[in-house]
């Protein structure tokens, strides 16, 4: 802390020689108060190492979904959006085929 900043915080202001109300020396509290509160938060952040890592990870996620996004042709993505589309709207079919590729593959392992 500076000389400047403990002149500021003294219960008597130096351009006046006046002392200072009980409300300005807890607005000071008050202000200090809140400078620690964001400073004990910024520090818990820094030390959070599996928050920062899962951030981390989105970052990577997002940028690999616009690189992807930014190769894949447009047609092609047009076309994956409409079977999106069209699965959502009518997933019965989806389903069945699923089941369908489920009970070929549980087949054939009881088979061997």
């Amino acid at each position: 802390m500076d000389q400047d900043t403990r002149a500021a915080r003294s219960p008597v202001t130096a351009d006046e020689q006046q002392p200072r109300t009980p409300d300005e020396i807890r607005a000071d509290i008050e202000q200090t108060r809140a400078e620690v509160g964001d400073t004990v938060e910024a520090l818990a952040a820094k030390t959070d190492v599996k928050a920062r890592a899962q951030e981390r990870v989105e970052e990577v996620k997002e940028n690999v979904r616009e690189k992807a996004r930014d190769a894949t042709p447009d047609p092609v993505q047009r076309g994956g959006q409409q079977f999106v589309d069209t699965a959502r709207a009518n997933p019965a079919p989806f389903v069945a085929a699923g089941l369908v590729v489920l009970a070929v593959i549980l087949w054939r392992r009881s088979s061997r």
